[in-house]
């Protein structure tokens, strides 16, 4: 059980180290679109303008609820913004405390998954592969195949969180090497 626990705080840092250096450091800019300094005052002026009456959330702009909005979303251009009303520091302190925290745990459900269902660390290391790969397949291709996302920015964000996932779990598997699965709760015969 202590190889579990610490096999799961380390992977989840290692979860949280691999995000950073794909969303801390300069590297982020490869994702990331720019636009000129006027331009990207003049959006979030219209911003602040069009969408602080209803506050902070996610909006589909032009919203396809109406006939007039399905037309104009046909047309395009077309985004999906998710917007906060209150700013806040870009490297904002809580929010990198709060994903550290986020890691541990994820990390912590990564090897408690891992102990229950394989046996050894090359069956651990298969299945957190497998499992990396069908979560970012999922959550991330995903959004560029149903609602049209940049696929530049979602391949980015899925290689990122692809290896985050797999060193979190290869971690854990590596730790957990000698210690066996968590027992089988023990079936009831029936005659």
């Amino acid at each position: 059980m202590v190889r579990t626990i610490v096999g799961g705080l380390l992977g989840g840092f290692a979860l949280y180290v691999v995000g950073f250096i794909f969303w801390g450091t300069p590297l982020s800019a490869l994702a990331l679109s720019r636009v000129d300094g006027q331009a990207s005052a003049n959006l979030q002026a219209a911003m602040a303008q069009a969408l602080n009456a209803t506050g902070t959330g996610v909006y589909v702009v032009p919203d396809p609820a109406t006939a007039e909005g399905t037309i104009l979303y046909g047309r395009g251009p077309v985004a999906q913004i998710f917007y906060n009303s209150n700013g806040f520091p870009v490297m904002d302190s809580s929010a990198l405390i709060g994903g550290l925290i986020l890691a541990l745990v994820v990390g912590m459900v990564i090897a408690f998954a891992l102990r229950a269902v394989a046996a050894d660390f090359a069956g651990r290391a298969r299945l957190t592969l497998l499992m990396s790969l069908a979560a970012v397949l999922w959550l991330h291709i995903g959004q560029a195949v149903f609602n049209h996302a940049p696929w530049g920015y979602i391949l980015y964000l899925s290689v990122s969180d692809f290896l985050g996932l797999a060193a979190a779990g290869l971690v854990a598997a590596k730790l957990l090497a000698h210690e066996a699965p968590a027992a089988a709760p023990a079936a009831d015969t029936l005659h």
